[in-house]
């Protein structure tokens, strides 16, 4: 069985801390799509890792978890500046 909310309040939270990093246009630190993915994918192993909530049977990873990863880049690139 699927919960709505970790997967809710993951993504709200990620969104929210997505939007308030700032790139400093002088820093030599550029992401680019390559580490969007890794990072992505990265998050996704260790999401499989923790598993999920407990006593939450339905899904084998931290759904809030992922959601999060995924809110941060939602975040950052609709709200960042």
């Amino acid at each position: 069985m699927f919960y709505i909310g970790p997967p809710l309040f993951g993504f709200i939270l990620g969104f929210i801390l997505g939007s308030r990093i700032k790139t400093e246009p002088d820093s030599k630190i550029k992401f680019t799509l390559g580490s969007f993915l890794v990072v992505l994918i990265v998050a996704i192993l260790m999401a499989y890792e923790l598993g999920p909530f407990p006593f939450y049977q339905g899904i084998p990873i931290a759904t809030g978890f992922v959601a999060a990863i995924i809110g941060i880049f939602a975040g950052k690139i609709i709200l960042g500046r």
